[in-house]
């Protein structure tokens, strides 16, 4: 599809390209939804090296934006309206694209092959550019060596520089929409508007789970850290029918859905795992499983997932189910990609990764983590965010820090006896607090006490 010089600098040499790949690229767009998200993530219309690619990938970007379906006929009929058609190659190379790959699922390899040419090509331009700055020098001009620096700098920075204008606004453009936030906020009558909890002084308190938010609930091991946050997934796609994910890197997928069981219809965890139930045990459990059958809540139990894995998974879910509640439990178990200089350094890369996926996907996600043993060697033993373990970072990064504290978990006379408390150590957007709830352990799960 290319003329025999059209790749060729002037000095003969070939410019960084991949017109197989641009193909590639636009035939796995032409054939699935998935490989449309998967690839808008991070290609451009300007990283494509033939004109006529860039604006057959402009068409789909922009039906795909809209939601209208993007497969020939969609593209075939944008391109005639605007009269592009017969500059794209008509009707027959939108086929041909199709033609090019024999399945959609290799899209995203294809995308990284075209951005890499992509950025060579920058670089390339960015090099002549560097050259040009050399030659010219400060001679002659108003401009000082260090001016000249910071061109040079520029030029480097933007070769993977994306333009995105959009994250940068002016505060009188932003006032308008703020004011009528707050104006929207009354009119819904201190009505909830983020994912609830299922508790309700929590809901009051933090008014739901705010999307963007990094929620951590910390704990001891055996408090009930996972329960709780178990609950609230359960609670979300339940009762309010907003599909929640719980990634588990401590518990198998059977164990999860055993506790959701057992917390649905009030049969004891233990004998649902003896096997021993009775007919009114069978009665509940067979009621139960018609009622919350269809309930939007997914389970991943992939062992050793790191960042990426969650962030990909997620993407998936947001796209596919409008995931709205994201669970990992628990961050310590996470491993990270890249090799860190530390463990403390590891957790930190990991605890903000999960705050830039929470803001990107519009969605909060909670952080199950564990406590050091600082709890254990105070006199009352109430946890403090200093005991966040392995990393300072954890408390930084976190809009919401929850704290499990149980007075039988280390007293069995106690007169608290049956309860917890979920203590809100920080709320960057609020008051913090403790709200008292009913551990019903024996039952995978914690019952609001609330007087409504």
């Amino acid at each position: 599809m290319t003329e025999p010089d059209e790749a060729l600098e002037a000095g003969g040499r070939q410019v960084p390209q991949d017109v197989p790949a641009e193909q590639a690229v636009l035939g796995g767009m032409l054939l699935s939804k998935d490989a449309c998200a998967q690839v808008l993530e991070f290609l451009r219309g300007n990283d494509f090296y033939r004109p006529v690619h860039e604006r057959i990938f402009s068409v789909i970007q922009d039906l795909f934006g809209s939601g209208v379906p993007v497969d020939v006929v969609s593209v075939h009929t944008a391109l005639m309206e605007s009269g592009d058609l017969s500059r794209v190659g008509g009707g027959a190379y939108l086929h041909t694209l199709i033609a090019s790959v024999p399945t959609a699922a290799n899209a995203s390899y294809y995308a990284r092959s075209v951005y890499d040419r992509a950025v060579e090509r920058r670089l390339i331009e960015a090099g002549t550019r560097l050259v040009q700055l050399g030659y010219t020098g400060s001679r002659g001009t108003s401009r000082s060596t260090d001016d000249l620096a910071t061109l040079a700098q520029q030029a480097v920075f933007e070769v993977t520089a994306r333009e995105q204008a959009e994250d940068f606004n002016a505060l009188a453009d932003m006032l308008q929409p703020t004011v009528e936030e707050i104006e929207a906020a009354g009119k819904r009558g201190g009505e909830m508007v983020g994912v609830p909890t299922g508790f309700t002084d929590l809901d009051r308190l933090l008014n739901g789970l705010t999307p963007g938010q990094l929620v951590l609930v910390a704990g001891r091991p055996g408090l009930g850290k996972s329960t709780l946050a178990a609950d609230v997934a359960r609670h979300a796609a339940i009762r309010a029918g907003q599909a929640s994910a719980i990634f588990s890197l401590e518990m198998s997928k059977v164990e999860i859905v055993m506790r959701l069981l057992s917390a649905e219809a009030r049969v004891p965890l233990h004998v649902l795992r003896s096997g021993q139930l009775s007919d009114d045990d069978w009665s509940k459990l067979a009621k139960c499983m018609g009622e919350i059958a269809d309930a939007p809540l997914f389970v991943d139990d992939t062992p050793s997932m790191n960042l990426m894995h969650i962030r990909s998974k997620a993407q998936r879910l947001r796209q596919r189910h409008d995931l709205r509640l994201l669970v990992v439990d628990y961050l310590q178990l996470m491993t990270s990609p890249k090799r860190s200089e530390s463990r403390q350094q590891e957790v930190a890369d990991l605890s903000r990764g999960l705050k830039l996926l929470a803001k990107e996907l519009h969605i909060p996600i909670i952080g199950v983590c564990q406590l050091n043993r600082g709890p254990e060697q105070r006199q009352n033993k109430l946890p403090q965010l200093s005991d966040l373990r392995e990393s300072g970072s954890l408390e930084q990064d976190a809009d919401v820090v929850i704290l499990m504290h149980r007075d039988d978990y280390y007293d069995k006379e106690s007169a608290r006896a049956g309860e917890a408390d979920v203590i809100v150590a920080k709320h960057r957007n609020g008051p913090t607090d403790t709200v008292t709830v009913a551990a019903q352990l024996h039952l995978s799960r914690f019952v609001d006490m609330a007087i409504v």
